[in-house]
């Protein structure tokens, strides 16, 4: 039986997702990527097995249908070694205010999709005894900001449902999981979007922080724009009173 292991990436058809496939197989493990636009995930996967010479596996997956979850892994050949969430999307906070449909997808996109996902693979793991799982969420859960406070909210809720997982896998076992927080990323989703310099980064080193966290350093919470963490660090310390006065 091959020793290779196997990273299975939900949310595969983006560029970071891409990002990350390429990183795992210049290092030799099976990549499968998952994605409800089968279309662009294939693309991807002929991109990945083209740079390495590594095949990729692609499966379908709607994050929407959260009842298909199990289904869904379930038709999986074998049990991943690590399992990585790329599932996001930043939607269009003006559209959410009026719109109750688009702020749902917002928020399930974000937080209930990719949190009922990797609660299964969690069992799983846990009764194997070993795994990782990581999940990219966002600066933008942090605090709450009025320009983006559907999307922020949901990416609080993840980045909590991560924490409270750590917690629960570190006392179970050797399942490990990590919290990415990109910063801003220059990608097709972020394509509209004026980005500041120093607090953007590209997907190859968002992959490159990520494996490094999840397969070498063994670091819980990364925050690849590291500048971040002191920036958010300053946000989250401003008193309420100041906090509502400012146009973020």
């Amino acid at each position: 039986m091959s020793d290779q292991k196997t990273v299975l990436i939900l949310g595969g058809s983006s560029d970071i997702g891409h990002a990350t496939a390429v990183r795992y197989a210049e290092a030799g493990w099976r990549v499968w990527l998952a994605a409800r636009d089968l279309a662009s995930a294939q693309r991807n996967a002929d991109d990945v097995t083209a740079r390495t010479g590594q095949p990729v596996a692609v499966y379908t997956l709607d994050v929407l249908q959260s009842d298909k979850f199990g289904d869904f892994v379930a038709q999986l050949p074998a049990l991943p070694d690590t399992v990585i969430s790329m599932i996001g999307e930043l939607g269009d906070q003006k559209h959410a205010e009026i719109d109750s449909a688009h702020a749902t997808t917002i928020m399930r996109t974000n937080f209930e999709a990719p949190s009922l996902l990797l609660d299964l693979f969690a069992g799983r793991f846990q009764a194997r005894g070993s795994g990782a799982i990581v999940g990219v969420s966002s600066v933008a859960g942090d605090r709450g900001r009025g320009s983006n406070y559907f999307y922020g909210a949901a990416k609080a809720g993840f980045s909590q449902y991560l924490s409270g997982l750590r917690n629960r896998m570190a006392l179970a076992g050797k399942v490990r999981v990590i919290t990415v927080k990109p910063g801003f990323v220059r990608t097709r989703m972020t394509a509209h979007l004026k980005l500041p310099a120093p607090l953007t980064v590209t997907p190859d080193r968002v992959a490159a922080n990520l494996y490094r966290a999840a397969e070498e350093n063994g670091r819980d919470v990364i925050y690849v724009a590291r500048r971040f963490w002191l920036v958010m660090t300053i946000i989250c310390l401003l008193p309420e009173a100041l906090f509502k006065r400012l146009k973020l």
